[in-house]
C-alpha cells in the first residue's frame, strides 16, 4: 500500500526571484502552478535578474486578483493586466536554455528600473515550448517555465526541522522557495519518490534540487545572513 502525505502549504513566484503568493489552492499546469514564474525581470543586455545579485527582490510582494498582478515595494505600488504583453518577441537564456519572452509593457519596466536603479524590463513567457529544459538524468525535455530548472519544487515538513535542529537561529520554509510542502515524518524521505500523485494531478520526480546561495536571503528583510551551526 503507498503512503499517503498531505500538502500543508501551496506557494507561487509570478515574477521570477520576487517574493512569493501564499495559496489555498492552485491550478496546475505542464509549465508549473498557474501564473507561477511567468514573468521575469531582464537587464538591458537582456540577462534574467535575480537576488543572487540583487537581494532586495525578495521585497517586492506580489499579488493577483481579478486578472490584474498588483506589486508593493515599501511605499510604492504598481499594477499591470496579468494577460497583457506588447508584441515583439525578445530572446534571452534562462541558464543554458533558450527562451522566447515579451515585454508586459513600457510604464511596467520603467516601474522596475525606478525602484532598482537600474535599466531593466519586466518580461513574460507566453505558451508551453517557448522554453525547453532537458533533464541530462531522464534525457527528456520538458516544457518549462521562467524558474530555474523544473515546473515544481517540492519539500517535506521534517526536512526544514531536521535542519532547524542544526541551527543557532531557526529559519522559515520561505528560504527554499517551494511550490509544494507536504508533511512527512522522515528527513528528506521526499527525495526518493518516483512518482507521486496530488488529487487528480501525476508528478513525476526529475532531480533533487541543490539550493544555492539564494537560502541565505532572510525574505524577511532582504538581507543575507549564514545560519549558525549549534554549538
Amino acid at each position: 500500500m503507498s503512503a499517503v502525505y498531505s500538502v500543508k502549504e501551496i506557494y507561487i513566484y509570478p515574477i521570477k526571484s520576487l517574493a512569493g503568493i501564499s495559496c489555498q489552492q492552485a491550478f496546475a499546469e505542464e509549465m508549473g502552478f498557474e501564473n507561477d514564474r511567468r514573468w521575469m525581470l531582464i537587464d538591458a543586455e537582456n540577462q534574467f535578474i535575480t537576488q543572487r545579485e540583487h537581494r532586495i527582490l525578495s521585497q517586492f510582494y506580489p499579488q493577483i486578483s481579478d486578472g490584474k498582478i498588483s506589486i508593493t515595494f515599501q511605499e510604492q505600488k504598481h499594477e499591470f493586466s496579468a494577460y497583457e504583453h506588447l508584441d515583439n518577441p525578445v530572446q534571452v537564456n534562462v541558464w543554458d536554455d533558450k527562451s522566447e519572452v515579451v515585454e508586459v509593457n513600457q510604464s511596467t519596466s520603467k516601474w522596475f528600473s525606478e525602484q532598482l536603479g537600474f535599466e531593466c524590463k519586466l518580461v513574460k513567457i507566453i505558451k508551453p515550448g517557448d522554453r525547453k529544459h532537458e533533464s541530462s538524468r531522464l534525457k527528456e525535455i520538458f516544457n518549462v517555465s521562467l524558474a530555474d530548472g523544473y515546473p515544481y519544487l517540492m519539500i517535506g515538513s521534517q526536512s526544514l526541522d531536521s535542519l532547524n535542529e542544526k541551527l543557532a537561529d531557526k529559519i522559515t520554509i520561505l528560504r527554499f522557495r517551494p511550490n509544494i510542502v507536504i508533511s512527512t515524518e522522515v528527513p528528506h524521505e521526499e527525495d526518493d519518490f518516483t512518482t507521486f500523485k496530488i488529487g487528480d494531478v501525476q508528478f513525476k520526480n526529475v532531480k533533487p534540487c541543490g539550493r544555492c546561495i539564494m537560502v541565505n536571503n532572510d525574505p524577511e528583510n532582504g538581507k543575507s545572513k549564514k545560519n549558525r551551526s549549534k554549538p
